[in-house]
């Protein structure tokens, strides 16, 4: 299924006089306050975030997974869906691909169908967090970081595989995260893991073609519930310094023990010029991998503010690659998705409408009380008329989970792919 402008142009017309009555409203007020209203659009506008391949289709636990109807079998549906996503949201403009799970049979037709719905091909991500189908070795006790060099070595190589399945695809940069840690006491020795984990990704590093860019992901607990080898921002910063200048940390919001002050890490990163990628989603205890902005919706705010401030002022720092990485057990997942996005660019949005110069004479005049008022005023300001103008001037839905379902989106993907589709992957 493919959404027309047509399409869009009908389902819009419903919200349309409520739009403008809410748009002009706002524009009136933003701009008595000082604020470029146009260049705030264009912002929003221009801010794309890549859409996970494994997300979507329904996710899952190790206890169970629940499928949804409609589910894209194969990588030119998943694409697809990405196509759908973007062509309701005009946020959507990248699909990141999961290596093996979704590796391309005709190169040359997977990049003309994502030309198609103007898609490009975000970060590649490689797996040696699973055991593959006729793989010599085992990921039972660890890959980059494992104590067998044939272990280590089919990892690398799986890793260089992945880089250039990419770069025939046009992207540009290698997302690693490992499962590898231990989950008893004795079972490993630290020291000798990270040195491995070390000399395993410089290995890799030297692969990439001159203008990659490694993104080193870390995580705290889970698989293994005793040590994990890159288990902070600290140590994937320092694996990125150890490998090179093209070598980021990568921030997934779900990758955080409870009440980690994840605006801080970005802040720090950004100072540094080693914050290349980051990972949306939200969690109530650990890595639930929940819609973006569903559950702590104020700290995601707080984190695009120190995010806002770090593109503005630490030019050291590149573009950070943005990508939704998210479970969704029990909802329609590109429902989700759209949530997601939206949450995303209201942080975004709020982030942007923050005085920065009035912030930091606040700041340097020790005035905590006015720190405070200047972000919560930008944080309470209802941004979604901006959203949906910015959708609008590119040809999106003024309502894209309303115009989803106006459309009978979902129905018609299970007309076209049946009930019982499974996705690859989660």
């Amino acid at each position: 299924m493919k959404i027309s402008q047509q399409h869009l142009s009908e389902t819009n017309k419903k919200y349309v006089p409520a739009h403008e009555n809410n748009f002009a409203f706002l524009s009136d007020v933003l701009q008595k306050k000082g604020h470029d209203v146009a260049a705030i659009l264009k912002k929003l506008g221009d801010f794309q975030v890549a859409i996970p391949s494994w997300a979507l289709g329904a996710g899952g636990t190790r206890f169970g997974r629940f499928g949804f109807q409609g589910e894209p079998g194969n990588l030119e549906q998943k694409i697809d869906d990405v196509g759908l996503l973007h062509a309701l949201t005009q946020t959507a403009g990248a699909i990141s691909l999961h290596i093996p799970w979704d590796i391309p049979k005709d190169y040359t037709a997977i990049r003309e169908r994502a030309a198609a719905h103007g898609i490009l091909f975000d970060a590649v991500n490689s797996n040696t967090f699973q055991d593959q189908v006729n793989a010599k070795e085992s990921y039972r006790f660890g890959s980059l970081s494992n104590t067998s060099k044939a272990v280590r070595q089919q990892a690398i190589a799986h890793n260089i595989d992945v880089v250039n399945i990419g770069n025939r695809l046009g992207s540009k940069s290698l997302t690693v995260w490992l499962a590898d840690g231990t989950s008893f006491p004795g079972q490993g020795n630290f020291q000798k893991a990270l040195q491995h984990t070390q000399e395993s990704l410089q290995e890799i590093y030297t692969a990439l073609p001159d203008d990659w860019k490694l993104f080193i992901e870390y995580k705290p607990y889970e698989p293994n519930f005793y040590s994990t080898v890159i288990q902070d921002w600290g140590t994937s910063f320092m694996l990125a310094q150890a490998c090179g200048e093209k070598a980021y940390t990568l921030v997934d919001l779900g990758h955080h023990l409870p009440n980690t002050n994840i605006e801080q890490i970005v802040a720090t990163l950004m100072l540094k010029g080693k914050l290349g990628g980051f990972h949306f989603n939200d969690s109530k205890y650990g890595d639930d991998d929940l819609t973006v902005g569903s559950v702590k919706p104020y700290a995601l705010f707080l984190i695009f503010n120190a995010l806002v401030y770090g593109m503005e002022n630490n030019p050291q720092n590149p573009y950070p690659a943005w990508m939704i990485d998210a479970s969704h057990n029990i909802k329609d997942p590109l429902e989700d998705l759209m949530q997601s996005l939206e949450a995303i660019q209201e942080a975004y949005a709020k982030a942007l409408l923050v005085d920065q110069e009035q912030l930091n004479e606040a700041q340097r005049a020790h005035d905590v009380a006015r720190c405070q008022e200047l972000l919560q005023d930008a944080y309470r300001t209802d941004v979604r008329p901006l959203l949906a103008q910015a959708r609008l001037t590119n040809g999106g839905a003024l309502e894209p989970l309303k115009a989803y379902r106006d459309l009978n989106v979902r129905k018609a993907l299970v007309q076209e792919r049946g009930a019982n589709s499974i996705a690859s992957g989660l």
